[in-house]
């Protein structure tokens, strides 16, 4: 438990399938990093979790694409769509 935030930590098995979900649904070669974050949303509507995704693949001009739910509820649907929107 992260005493900072009272939100449960991320599951590892969880955080390494959607990073491989990513990766698979950009095509992403194996020296790119993905960072997978869960921040709290403050917009008006939002969630109060968020998904933040940041793919690495041109220096200092990351890729960042949100979804609005938690890690743990993240599909690879949810990636998925993310290539086409």
């Amino acid at each position: 438990m992260n005493f900072l935030n009272s939100q449960k930590e991320s599951d590892p098995r969880q955080l390494g399938q959607v990073k491989s979900w990513v990766s698979q649904a950009f095509d992403l070669s194996e020296d790119v990093a993905v960072m997978i974050t869960q921040l709290q949303c403050t917009e008006e509507g939002c969630p109060p979790i968020e998904t933040v995704i940041a793919i690495m693949e041109t220096p200092g001009k990351p890729r960042q694409y949100k979804i609005h739910k938690p890690l743990a509820e993240v599909k690879q649907t949810d990636i998925v769509s993310l290539t086409t929107g």
